[in-house]
């Protein structure tokens, strides 16, 4: 089983797309559970959650997680394919919460109209399947347990 969530194509263009990948979502992560670059830290975004969006302390918390260790899996490389389901699934979610709020498609860059855009999250989403599909490339942990599973 872990041959097959390890396992990866060669290359370097999934390496661009993971560290790509989990350096945005790394900065949001951060935001969510240490407080960096503006954020409300755990504790704070517990709160917010909670008294924005209604979400339970669980849910908050699963968001926190797939977001600060999966971006930190996606840059490592370490279990691509299981960071990559869990933001896929995340976002998945998060568009499903806010299908609702007649999003357009573009992002909204200088504050003017509101809502925001979806396309960022499509993004993602199509970001995250890559990953799912091909794995960490060459340059991830999971290329080095392959080869070393392979050797054995």
């Amino acid at each position: 089983m872990i041959r097959k969530i390890v396992n990866t194509k060669p290359g370097i263009y999934l390496t661009i797309l993971r560290l790509s990948l989990g350096m945005v979502i790394f900065a949001h992560g951060a935001q969510k559970m240490l407080g960096w670059f503006g954020g409300y830290g755990f504790t704070g975004t517990i709160h917010a959650f909670s008294q924005y969006m209604n979400f339970s302390a669980p849910v908050t918390v699963s968001v926190i997680f797939v977001e600060f260790f999966g971006s930190i899996m996606l840059i490592t490389g370490l279990l691509t394919r299981v960071a990559a389901l869990g933001i896929f699934g995340l976002f998945i979610g998060i568009l499903t919460h806010t299908a609702g709020n007649n999003s357009g498609f573009f992002m909204n860059w200088e504050g003017i109209a509101k809502p925001e855009g979806l396309e960022y999250f499509f993004l993602v989403l199509g970001m995250a399947l890559a990953l799912l599909a091909g794995g960490g490339g060459s340059f991830s942990l999971d290329s080095k347990i392959s080869s070393s599973n392979n050797n054995n």
